[in-house]
């Protein structure tokens, strides 16, 4: 279908026509950006005209890191997210085994002790209040940590003798046995005895979340599912992208436990097409900041002998990104704690010294505290700040709680755009809301939708202009995934992706971000039905 858009008013992010009034398609590709009197002189067999009445046109926005087939999946789990104390999570898994048959696993996500009447760690003894019948597991909303029952620890032979893994934490009562909460790599202790859905189940789910994330403004996203969920999601996507079925561009990382099976067969960064194609290896080397997992320089405060979890060695680290890129693989490295990512960016160092060949989309996730002697080395590295703003306002009380001054370098995105760093912007759905008009909101004010902590917000040094926030979600993102020729602004060449808007964002206050209504959503050339 070849398409006329005019009398529109379009932000094109393209630094050489910023702003525009109509635009030519020939089937999924821009053919011309201009002015109404330019565009009409454009020859277009048969092309259909739309008159936009002055609307704002703007790139399909793109989410650089979230867990796509995990977030759909979990719009079908128990949602304890925002529940304010122990006994509603426990109501609402309540409610779930009263329509789910005895034995069968129940899952869920979304709680986070810091926001509990009383906050502390739950226990087995807690869930158990729910269903002695049902072994559930209720990952946190972090990611970072799991809240299991008594049925649960039984079937999977959690006991007093089992030993802590690599990278991971049992919590324990006073009499050493498990209290119900795994840290970290100790999850999967648990995770494993979970059978995996069924295949149609994975497509219904993702097909779900995708549709969601249209409805927002989404028509790309980076995912980020690691170790044998990330080849399950991986051939998800594969088949519905078989079908004509992908409503979003995506670009897939693949977990390191899987690295040497795609050695094996050669993959490299940038293997696919336009709607679904590699990324890079994604590493964990951390915890999170809610667990107390983050792996610190120096400890939480007033927890002296706490400074996180290292996953990785950093000897291993190096030789493993070190691998990757000589293999034409990015490392996509997930890091939280301030000595994560100065661990992180030493195993860059190294790399770009062993490594050779042609730069890769090397990126840092999350990033969320800095050392302020390492926000340089980002630009100088050439590694990509892959940065979730939500998370900014979701965390400020705990990060003040637990990284005291330390503080002012987290969530630094207007320190390391001002050292040269490429910021791209996402969510890490489900561990937040996939809507980007919330990560707009809180890179522009740094404060949550109800005002706190005021009017300049949390470290307002730190806040980003909208057009640089817009930026991070459109070209800044489709540059981590190695496709800036292809989608992130409106000029001719690339593929038609493009949101039409309630209100101009880059000229409204900031709080009419969060009012802020998609009207209609064109990828590769074509209106999606967002009903």
């Amino acid at each position: 279908m070849n398409l006329i858009l005019h009398n529109a008013n379009i932000y094109t992010v393209n630094p050489a026509l910023p702003r525009a009034t109509a635009i030519a398609i020939a089937n999924d590709r821009i053919v011309a950006v201009g002015s109404d009197a330019e565009i009409d002189a454009v020859r277009l067999p048969n092309a259909q005209r739309v008159n936009l009445a002055g609307a704002f046109v703007m790139p399909g926005m793109i989410d650089a890191h979230l867990h796509l087939q995990w977030a759909g999946l979990a719009m079908q789990s128990v949602d304890v997210f925002e529940a304010p104390s122990v006994e509603a999570a426990v109501a609402r898994v309540r409610e779930r085994a009263q329509h789910t048959p005895p034995g069968k696993w129940i899952t869920g996500r979304g709680w986070t002790q810091d926001v509990w009447d009383s906050p502390r760690f739950p226990t087995a003894d807690d869930l158990d209040a729910a269903t002695k019948e049902h072994p559930v597991m209720l990952s946190a909303k972090s990611g970072h940590a799991a809240w299991v029952n008594s049925a649960a620890l039984r079937l999977c032979g959690i006991t007093a003798d089992t030993a802590d893994p690599v990278g991971g934490q049992i919590v324990r009562d006073a009499r050493g046995n498990p209290s119900g909460v795994l840290l970290e790599n100790a999850m999967e202790l648990a995770a494993r005895h979970i059978p995996p859905p069924a295949p149609e189940e994975e497509e219904a789910a993702t097909i779900k979340a995708m549709r969601a994330m249209n409805r927002v403004g989404l028509t790309g996203a980076h995912c980020m599912d690691g170790d044998e969920a990330s080849f399950r999601s991986f051939n998800t996507y594969q088949r519905l992208r078989a079908q004509g079925r992908m409503t979003l561009r995506v670009v897939k990382q693949l977990g390191v436990e899987a690295l040497d099976r795609v050695l094996r067969v050669g993959i490299r960064s940038g293997f696919g097409d336009a709607w679904l194609r590699i990324g890079g290896v994604k590493i964990f080397i951390d915890g999170a900041l809610g667990p107390h997992t983050a792996a610190m320089i120096e400890p939480y405060e007033n927890e002296p002998d706490n400074y996180g979890i290292s996953t990785f060695e950093r000897e291993e680290l190096a030789e493993t990104v070190t691998r990757c890129n000589q293999h034409g693989l990015a490392a996509v490295i997930h890091a939280i704690g301030d000595r994560a990512n100065h661990d992180a960016l030493d195993a860059f160092e190294v790399a770009a010294t062993q490594a050779g060949g042609a730069p890769l989309r090397n990126r840092i996730e999350h990033a969320q505290i800095v050392h302020p002697e390492d926000i340089a080395r980002f630009a100088r590295l050439g590694v990509i700040a892959s940065m979730q703003p939500i998370h900014a306002i979701g965390d400020m009380r705990m990060a003040d709680a637990y990284w005291g001054k330390r503080s002012r370098t987290a969530y630094a995105w207007q320190s390391l755009r001002d050292a040269g760093a490429r910021l791209a912007f996402g969510s890490d759905s489900p561990v937040e809301s996939f809507d980007p008009f919330l990560g707009l909101h809180a890179a522009v004010t740094r404060r949550r939708p109800d005002g706190y902590p005021g009017p300049e917000g949390w470290y307002p040094e730190q806040r980003v202009t909208i057009e640089a926030a817009i930026e991070a979600y459109t070209i800044g993102a489709a540059y981590a995934g190695g496709m800036e020729r292809e989608i992130g602004s409106l000029e001719p060449g690339k593929l038609a992706d493009l949101i039409v808007l309630s209100r101009d964002i880059t000229r409204c206050e900031p709080d009419a971000l969060l009012d802020v209504k998609v009207e209609r959503v064109l990828l590769n050339g074509e209106w999606l039905d967002l009903s």
